[in-house]
């Protein structure tokens, strides 16, 4: 009987220091399962930022493509503006224009336009280059958003995971506290 005693007891003793370990674990658990859940949130601020500067991006790109149409539109109108004037000058020399102050003045008007068509592309060129450069830009922060979805869906499975754990160690705690008072009751 000293001897169920003793045996009692040493396994009342284990079953305690497998209690305080146990506890202690799911303290840890407990403190990393709140990190975890810190590092989630600072990471859908992170993705709702991105996702705020890609819809940001994608609208001056939408702003920047109206443009060029309009430009677009008004080169094509210059095109024609240099078109006529180039007819009407050809007109005009054929017929022997009547002084050559009227020729030296369309001429004038002539190279104004052809200035103004070359600014006008290079303007084009300048809004396509920015466009490239914006694009580019929201394919980079498509890409870190995805990164961020990867990692943020990575954590929610290792969130899941410690959960998992946790419930798992708090049911053996409670097995072995079921099982410290069942022995507690037979040695009375």
């Amino acid at each position: 009987e000293r001897e169920n005693l003793c045996d009692a007891e040493e396994r009342c003793e284990g079953l305690i220091k497998s209690k305080i370990h146990l506890e202690a674990k799911v303290k840890e658990f407990s403190e990393r399962m709140e990190e975890e859940e810190d590092i989630n949130a600072e990471i859908t601020v992170k993705r709702r930022k991105l996702e705020d500067e890609c819809t940001e991006l994608k609208r001056d790109i939408d702003d920047l493509e109206l443009t060029i149409a309009k430009v677009e539109k008004e080169k094509y109108a210059t095109e024609n503006k240099v078109k006529n004037l180039v007819e009407e000058l050809s007109s005009l020399e054929e017929k022997q224009l009547e002084s050559t102050k009227a020729v030296k003045a369309l001429q004038e008007v002539h190279q104004q336009t052809l200035d103004d068509l070359q600014a006008e592309e290079d303007k084009v060129n300048t809004l396509m280059k920015n466009k490239i450069k914006l694009e580019q830009q929201v394919d980079d922060l498509e890409g870190s958003l995805e990164q961020e979805k990867k990692v943020s869906a990575d954590l929610e499975r290792f969130r899941r995971k410690l959960e998992g754990d946790l419930k798992l160690s708090q049911e053996t705690t409670m097995d072995l506290e079921n099982e410290r008072q069942q022995t507690e009751e037979r040695l009375k």
